[in-house]
């Protein structure tokens, strides 16, 4: 059966790709319940090699830059060798086009999604509803991401291939620790 560990879960499940997975859940917040409580810039402490994916949504940009190589070194630590990265972030770029072309100031809402309204200060500094209910630093944005930024970082944390496309207001990434065979392709091609 093929693992995946599901980093920030919280209380969102993966895609449908990774039903019949076994997964493993990591978050910093106990409160989540997570298989496994830690930091992400911990994962090196982890035994090596024991996922087929890492599903990290709307994760790394809770980290300041210097943080990122440290997390997504961490990724291919606990990778396979057929393994890869599932990211998922908000694309800073999209979102300052939006505030330039539409003259939006910083607390008005960019879009409507199933939790309420995000405002522009939600996506560039995290949601502010949430940081005030938790009282936790950690659900602060510290860090943004255009695609070709994603892919610097990616390719810097030796992910051989990348592919990085665009969904609403954010970016997604599949990195693979070696390029992907067949079967993988079709999986994305889905």
């Amino acid at each position: 059966m093929s693992r995946l560990l599901n980093i920030g879960a919280g209380p969102v499940p993966p895609p449908a790709e990774y039903r019949g997975w076994q997964i493993i859940t990591l978050d910093i917040d106990e409160n989540a319940h997570p298989s496994l409580c830690m930091d992400a810039r911990n994962l090196t402490i982890l035994e090596p090699g024991q996922y087929d994916a890492v599903y990290a949504s709307h994760v790394l940009e809770h980290f300041a830059e210097h943080e990122v190589a440290a997390v997504l070194w961490g990724f291919y630590h606990v990778l396979t060798a057929d393994g890869y990265a599932h990211i998922r972030v908000p694309d800073a770029l999209s979102v300052c086009l939006a505030v330039a072309q539409n003259r939006l100031d910083l607390d008005d809402v960019l879009y409507d999604a199933p939790v309420g309204p995000i405002r522009v200060c939600d996506v560039l500094w995290g949601w502010q509803k949430q940081i005030k209910r938790s009282g936790q630093p950690y659900y602060s944005h510290r860090y943004g991401f255009s695609r070709d930024v994603l892919g610097r970082a990616l390719r810097a944390a030796h992910f051989e291939h990348v592919q990085i496309g665009r969904g609403a207001w954010e970016l997604i990434a599949y990195a693979y620790k070696h390029k992907p065979g067949h079967a993988q392709h079709k999986r994305e091609e889905q």
